[in-house]
């Protein structure tokens, strides 16, 4: 979706001052496969084989917020700036919000907020993934840890040296071992992870000239990665391709999965299908993407292109038993998050962005998404950050928070949602364990009869009706 390629909402966050946590390695042979003495580097040289993660000394954190019982399903993704960055009083307003009610909360391991996390082979900067991992644990989170990107040696780049507009460069194909290992070090780094998902959006796996992805690239990389975080523990659940779901519109675009919103692009159906051909096991499947088509617009408007979300889902469900996660989704009609990119939804007032959220999770809940993840565009110090999820000036959660809170409290793993009877078409509902969730997406005041009562509801109004 390329919504985070470029500029601050992408941007890692620069690695601490305090220097290197390096923590000693010992070898692992059975991830590594039996490698041998010495390894090219890709330009001639050699160098000695790295060591593997089998020693990395666990974090472990006495916090008073444990995990929710129940998977939550909703949630969001840490980005370049979280609570950690806030002021003191922000951050204590920000993490009450989060803990108040538990819901799934991922990181990366570099970039999006983490600095790099092996800037030489087999030294471990775990220093700032630390705190980001500490944060979701005081917090209650059910935790995610998503495996991208990678450390600039395995990319051609010289060990020790960082060049952050390296990152969305995918590893050589020589070092895909070497990843494989660096993920098996951060699963035994962070035991409290039960879910990786492995790498992001195929960054670096496009073949430019096929003009498609490079499924077969990626699916070998996923498999090494599957196959070292099942030896660290068989009980880690392992997810894939997460790949970008973009769209068209047109009658040339058509594809199998298509309606008023447009047609998913076949080269993204074609990778997942390879994927889930070749992979060698998986939990879960995972993609992402947004109601914006490749041509810039939301079809036919903000509400119906909602659609897309559960029409994927649908497919998705269709071609495997796995549950389906959206890693990102963005129910905006906006072709960039970054500042200067085309949001309309910036011009919107509250109440309306609200209504299209609303509507999104309703979609995805509705068509059967088992997870979806907010991503949080979160900037510390402001007050005017409207697509966040709690403020940077004082941490009081948003509108879109409560929205993920609500559906992580009614739509819980395992609450089986429930259509509704509703007589006005403008108006969206779905029940959940014990809660009804219901959506005006008219601009004018509407009343409608909702599964047998009758409710007047405000321009964009989302409302919640006990059942």
């Amino acid at each position: 979706m390329g919504r985070h390629s470029t500029g601050t909402v992408s941007r890692p966050r620069w690695p601490l001052a305090a220097g290197l946590v390096v923590v000693t390695v010992a070898a692992m042979a059975a991830i590594l496969g039996g490698a041998a003495a010495r390894r090219s580097t890709g330009s001639g040289e050699t160098r000695p084989p790295v060591r593997a993660a089998a020693e990395v000394t666990p974090l472990s954190f006495d916090v008073a917020a444990p995990p929710p019982g129940r998977w939550p399903r909703w949630g969001m993704t840490h980005t370049q700036y979280s609570a950690t960055e806030d002021e003191p009083a922000a951050a204590a307003r920000a993490r009450e919000a989060l803990r108040d009610v538990p819901v799934v909360q991922n990181q990366h391991i570099m970039g999006f907020g983490a600095g790099n996390p092996e800037p030489e082979p087999g030294a471990y900067d775990f220093s700032s993934l630390d705190e980001r991992v500490r944060l979701m644990a005081e917090t209650g989170a059910a935790p995610v840890i998503t495996l991208c990107c990678a450390p600039d040696w395995m990319k051609g780049g010289r060990p020790g040296e960082t060049d952050w507009s390296l990152l969305e460069i995918a590893p050589r194909h020589e070092h895909f071992p070497d990843f494989a290992r660096l993920a098996a070090a951060v699963a035994r780094r962070y035991p409290g992870v039960r879910h990786f998902i492995v790498w992001n959006e195929f960054k670096g796996f496009w073949d430019g000239p096929r003009r498609e992805w490079n499924a077969a690239a990626y699916t070998e990389l996923y498999n090494q990665v599957y196959d070292a975080l099942k030896a660290v523990d068989p009980a880690i659940k392992v997810g894939g391709p997460y790949v970008p779901v973009s769209s068209r519109a047109g009658g040339a675009a058509a594809s199998e999965v298509s309606g008023p919103w447009g047609a998913v692009d076949r080269k993204v159906l074609k990778a997942v299908d390879y994927w889930l051909r070749h992979k060698r096991g998986a939990d879960f499947v995972v993609v992402d993407g947004g109601v914006t088509s490749e041509e810039g617009r939301a079809r036919p408007d903000e509400f119906g292109a909602l659609g897309k979300f559960g029409a994927m889902t649908r497919w998705l469900r269709e071609r495997s038993d796995l549950p389906v996660w959206w890693a990102e989704f963005y129910p905006l009609p906006c072709a960039s998050l970054e500042p200067g990119g085309a949001c309309p939804a910036l011009g919107w007032d509250e109440r309306h962005r609200t209504a299209v959220i609303a509507a999104a999770l309703v979609e995805l809940a509705g068509s059967g998404a088992h997870t979806a993840l907010y991503w949080d565009t979160h900037r510390p110090k402001t007050r005017d950050c409207p697509l966040c999820l709690w403020s940077g000036d004082d941490g009081a959660p948003t509108p879109a928070l409560a929205l993920l809170r609500d559906f992580a409290r009614w739509f819980p793993e395992g609450a089986e949602p429930v259509e509704v009877d509703v007589s006005v078409p403008s108006v969206r509902a779905l029940a959940g364990a014990g809660r009804t969730i219901v959506v005006n997406t008219a601009d004018g005041r509407v009343t409608a009869r909702v599964d047998g009562r009758d409710l007047t509801l405000e321009p964009y109004e989302v409302r919640w009706v006990e059942r």
